[in-house]
């Protein structure tokens, strides 16, 4: 059996009713606030040259009045769109708004794209299975001893190569993915997962990658049940997700390196980069990858002998799963 924290303990027909309510905090202008109102409270006075004077301050970081004046709009305005009265605001006043903030550029284009989502009109549909195609496949199986995996937009792991098994979820069946039920999810392995969790040196730094990654998937896709099934089991299920998740910190980890404690050759320091699949709707190819004669390089290259079939004439490159959704 596949350990329970891979998948909710409530059942998928409960966790999609429950979504419901969840897709209600999911919204454009409900994100918007949120995101404002968190980033602001982050923001202490003293950082961008407002003196207090000793004052007692009701509220963390800056007033709304205050962030208004710095960003050049008037209270009343920014107001209405913290709250998710105004709509449409423009390019020039969030860029405005994300530089009183201090935000980087992928935060402010975050911050653009939750401004352009509309409230949920539409009823909620269950999305259509992800699928892999086959060139993504091939190209699993060509990278043989290099660990590869591909995750669907809500980090639910599609399909992997044998190394990438081996790697990132060798406690769990390598043939687990053509199983109905059985698909493990990252997101869920790193909150949920003892193994996971242990497998990353750094794990506070991997954690706040996936809330990150998880905050982007959201505001390009509001009105997704399945992610606001997610979101909601992770908030109940992890108290550290939880607290990540309402810090609304905003973080794309395309290239990572990660030192990882792997239960079979010890540590490893690898080059994690994650390439999105051309014309596959928010799925990724996830590679890891070590230097060049580096003692991390030799460890993979043992891990790879150890995962060989027994069988001659097959390699590491022969098995590229994926998950079946009959």
């Amino acid at each position: 059996m596949v350990p329970d924290p891979l998948m909710p303990t409530l059942g998928r027909g409960r966790l999609l009713r429950s979504s419901d309510r969840i897709l209600d905090f999911m919204d454009g202008q409900g994100q918007l606030g949120d995101f404002l109102q968190a980033r602001r409270a982050q923001v202490q006075p003293e950082q961008i040259g407002l003196a207090t004077y000793g004052e007692r301050r009701r509220v963390p970081g800056l007033r709304r009045e205050e962030l208004a004046q710095l960003a050049g709009v008037s209270a009343s305005y920014y107001t209405r769109l913290e709250q998710g009265v105004s709509l449409n605001a423009s390019a020039e006043i969030l860029d405005a708004i994300a530089r009183a903030l201090g935000l980087d550029e992928t935060e402010t284009a975050h911050l653009h794209a939750l401004a352009k989502v509309p409230k949920r009109r539409t009823a909620v549909r269950r999305p259509p299975p992800e699928r892999v195609t086959a060139a993504t496949l091939q190209l699993l199986s060509a990278l043989g001893q290099t660990p590869a995996i591909v995750t669907g937009r809500r980090s639910d792991v599609l399909a992997w190569n044998r190394m990438g098994h081996a790697l990132f979820a060798g406690h769990l069946p390598v043939d687990g993915l053509q199983r109905p039920g059985e698909r493990p999810n990252m997101a869920r392995l790193v909150f949920l997962d003892a193994h996971t969790r242990e497998l990353y040196a750094d794990w506070p730094s991997k954690a706040r990658a996936v809330v990150g990654n998880l905050r982007l998937t959201v505001a390009q896709h509001p009105n997704d049940p399945l992610l606001a099934a997610l979101i909601g089991e992770l908030t109940m299920k992890s108290s550290e997700f939880a607290d990540l998740w309402a810090d609304h910190r905003i973080q794309a980890c395309a290239v990572a390196v990660y030192e990882m404690r792997h239960p079979l050759v010890g540590a490893v320091t690898l080059n994690q980069q994650t390439l999105l699949s051309p014309g596959a709707n928010g799925q990724s190819i996830v590679v890891a990858t070590a230097e060049d004669g580096s003692p991390s390089e030799s460890a993979m290259t043992l891990l790879a002998q150890a995962v060989v079939p027994a069988e001659a004439g097959h390699s590491v490159a022969d098995t590229a799963v994926p998950w079946s959704p009959s």
